[in-house]
């Protein structure tokens, strides 16, 4: 086994390096006396190739094929080398060859993506696991089915992280008699830790950006009602009708453990802290405070702020609901997930990159293609949904919502008076069917893959920790082809 890992790691530096070390030579000549970072910029997309982004898919594929062929655990045990080398394979030429300019884009993605997004997930993941749904849960499908209803319910209210970290353990204990268990940790993921985000900035990071260029709070909540309760209802009937046949296939019969305790949540004072996340992100959303100019990124003060109030709501809850304490013990909490999506998402974030500035270049880049055959609203929602599945969907969220405006040759100060109804003319009545489309690709698709959205990852790392053995990374995406890909196709048939 120990062969098998140094031989796999090795050929990622020796691929990694050898496809992405030619970025240098294409881009040397256009980067001589670069000093990027010190303008405020970073690299032109339109000047980086197609294969720019062998080492993202790179780690794609480790990610998908190392589990596979070498241990189940190797995410856990050696996901952070992993994302480390093709980090370092893609970093290392990008500098040399750009300079400034890369040095302002790592630098960039870095203090404005990962770091906020870290920190938010380990906040939301720290406040949840100080609380603990107690009592005799039994996993029949309709207790089953409750679960996954309340989860997507309160998901855009406290974020799918939230929710995720909240009802998954209770799911699996309420379950651990049931043999068949993995079709239930899928439904979760489809439903509580993507499409229940549909509705408020607070579910999903997508959203969340929206929200920041100028989106109303509560826009997506009436525009995008009718996508979530269509495709939700759906899902649930489906679940309850799979879960059902599988639990009469081992008998139909809830074992008697001797034990009836009362339902009862604790560590509801954790809600406290919850909302102190709550509050910080509407804060960072509406504040204006200036900004700190940290070498050429500009970082605006009410999101330090943000940041750090998340940090203080986290530390609070361990404060008073300790690690090594009653309720996370029984719990089963432990830093195991959060720290493998932090090591496995540097990386990610680090190789995402030149895929996020080829797709700003637009028509100028290498994907003119594809973004020049992107007119009507249900192009838009593909496109967006699948680049979401394998890309981070804030970023290319983004990215068509700018590329909407562009089409329409609209600017982003007036987005607020277009979403309020107050201009209705044509090409403000488009942007709204395009944005729909946009927001409802990203936050839905996002369930297509085990990283089309961080809790997707902290869900599955947890089930394998209470000893679920979870699908591949292909193995799970052939559970989303087959059942949330008609459901798109049925979404974008009745809607789009």
């Amino acid at each position: 086994m120990k062969f098998k890992l140094t031989t796999c790691l090795i050929l990622c530096v020796i691929l990694g390096l050898l496809l992405s070390v030619s970025i240098e030579a294409f881009g040397a000549d256009d980067a001589h006396g670069s000093d990027g970072a010190h303008h405020g910029h970073g690299v032109d997309g339109a000047k980086l190739p197609i294969w720019s982004i062998i080492p993202f898919v790179g780690i794609l594929l480790s990610i998908a094929i190392f589990p596979l062929v070498l241990d189940s655990h190797f995410l856990v045990h050696h996901g952070g080398k992993m994302s480390l080398i093709w980090a370092l394979a893609f970093a290392i030429p990008y500098l040399i060859a750009f300079q400034g300019e890369a040095f302002y884009d790592i630098l960039h993605i870095y203090l404005i993506d990962y770091i906020p997004f870290i920190i938010l997930l380990w906040g939301l993941f720290t406040v949840a696991g100080g609380i603990l749904v107690r009592g005799t849960l039994r996993g029949t499908p309709l207790v089953n089915t409750l679960l996954l209803l309340i989860g997507t319910a309160i998901a855009s209210w406290v974020g799918t992280t939230g929710a995720s970290m909240l009802l998954i353990r209770p799911l699996i204990r309420a379950n651990a008699y049931r043999q068949s268990k993995v079709h239930l940790v899928i439904f979760f993921i489809f439903l509580v830790s993507n499409i229940g985000g549909s509705l408020t900035p607070l579910g999903d990071p997508p959203l969340f950006l929206g929200f920041l260029h100028g989106v109303p709070f509560f826009w997506t909540t009436t525009a995008l009602f009718p996508h979530m309760l269509f495709i939700s209802v759906i899902i649930i009937v489906l679940f309850f009708v799979i879960d059902t046949i599988m639990f009469k296939r081992e008998g139909g019969v809830v074992p008697d453990d001797g034990t009836s305790e009362p339902i009862r949540v604790d560590g509801l004072f954790n809600l406290v802290f919850l909302l102190g996340i709550v509050a910080a992100v509407l804060m960072s959303g509406t504040a204006k405070w200036g900004e700190v100019n940290i070498f050429g990124v500009h970082v605006a003060w009410q999101n330090i702020a943000r940041d750090v109030l998340i940090v203080v709501m986290g530390l609070l809850s361990l404060r008073f609901t300790p690690f090594s304490g009653e309720l996370r013990q029984a719990n089963e909490f432990s830093w195991e997930p959060i720290e493998e999506v932090a090591k496995v998402f540097a990386g990610i974030f680090m190789t995402i990159i030149p895929a996020l500035a080829i797709l700003k270049a637009g028509e100028n880049g290498a994907l003119h293609g594809l973004i020049g055959a992107i007119k009507e609203p249900m192009h838009y929602f593909w496109i967006t949904g699948i680049l979401s599945s394998f890309l981070d969907n804030a970023p290319t969220y983004l990215t068509f919502f700018n590329t909407a405006l562009g089409k329409l040759h609209l600017t982003e100060s007036i987005v607020p008076e277009i979403l309020n109804g107050q201009l209705t003319d044509a090409e403000h009545l488009e942007f709204v069917r395009l944005l729909t489309a946009i927001s409802v690709g990203a936050v839905f698709m996002g369930a297509n893959t085990y990283i089309g959205n961080a809790p997707n990852f902290m869900v599955k790392a947890i089930a394998e920790q209470s000893g679920i053995r979870m699908p591949s990374f292909f193995g799970y995406m052939l559970w989303s082809v087959v059942i949330l890909v008609p459901l798109f196709v049925i979404v974008t048939l009745v809607f789009l």
